[in-house]
């Protein structure tokens, strides 16, 4: 082999070897929450970019399901750091507890996860993390118990959040009154509906404007949560407000969970772009 070939062969192999290197990097962080009086722990996943010092960067909150913790997402969705990579920004999965459904509870003072996952994990994270801290570079996301729960808390802090979605997202959970734990929170439904229908992502649309937030939702037809998603599609072309619907084959599964996460990133990574707080 003469010398030219030689050098050839090593730039190739070597820019083989950096792309086989790069890689997002987890931390995990237990983050006192004042509201509750508890650690709360917390993923976070840096895209390999983050090494720049002079670089900071949007966020993605991507929240977990029912019975579902924060290492959910890294464990079950094995793909996602390389996506992290691809985006090039920072995600961000914090716990929901077991059956939380993310909200402060009426009746259960001890469970505020909507103070926590709205005000007091984006404040820690904006000061241990290079962040952007505005709106325009925040998004939030999450699967089933966790899908209502990011449009919720959006829809309900817009000043926090630019842009939300939902995977497979329990965005109507009344017809489901004994279902996961709900009644603990918000009371039996037949006595406290009142309490249920303030806390139902479609009806929490009624507040919504167009163009308030970037929105991306979607469901598998095989889902035991394609009717409600459905109808939540509905009320927003009935009330002409711009999102993105998608129905794909799939059900409430991690199979369908990992497929629907690499688009919802895109639209993330494209309503980052659109804000000029991602290159």
């Amino acid at each position: 082999m003469n010398y030219k070939w030689q050098k050839i062969s090593f730039t190739v192999l070597f820019f083989f070897l950096v792309l086989l290197t790069k890689s997002a990097t987890v931390d995990t962080a237990i983050i006192y929450s004042k509201c509750m009086h508890k650690n709360v722990k917390c993923v976070i996943i840096k895209p390999q970019q983050y090494t720049d010092d002079t670089m900071h960067f949007p966020v993605l909150y991507l929240l977990h399901g029912w019975s579902g913790d924060y290492s959910n997402w890294v464990k079950m969705a094995p793909g996602l750091l390389h996506d992290v990579d691809e985006n090039g920004f920072l995600v961000v999965c914090p716990d929901g507890d077991y059956d939380s459904w993310y909200l402060n509870s009426p009746l259960d003072t001890t469970m505020k996860y909507e103070t926590n996952i709205a005000f007091e994990i984006p404040a820690y994270i904006d000061s241990a993390y290079k962040t952007i801290a505005n709106r325009n570079a925040r998004a939030i996301s999450g699967l089933s118990m966790g899908g209502h729960g990011a449009l919720y808390l959006a829809i309900r802090h817009q000043d926090i959040f630019g842009a939300a979605g939902s995977m497979s997202g329990g965005v109507d959970f009344r017809p489901f009154p004994e279902n996961w734990g709900i009644k603990k929170y918000l009371g039996d439904y037949a006595t406290n509906k009142s309490n249920w229908d303030k806390n139902v992502v479609i009806n929490l649309v009624d507040s919504l404007q167009n163009g308030a937030l970037a929105i991306i939702f979607d469901c598998g037809v095989n889902d035991f949560f394609i009717q409600v998603n459905r109808n939540l599609h509905q009320k927003l072309l009935d009330k002409k407000i711009d999102h993105d619907y998608i129905e794909r084959p799939g059900e409430h599964n991690w199979a369908y969970w990992n497929n629907s996460v690499q688009y919802q990133l895109i639209f993330f990574r494209n309503y980052f772009i659109r804000n000029k707080v991602l290159n």
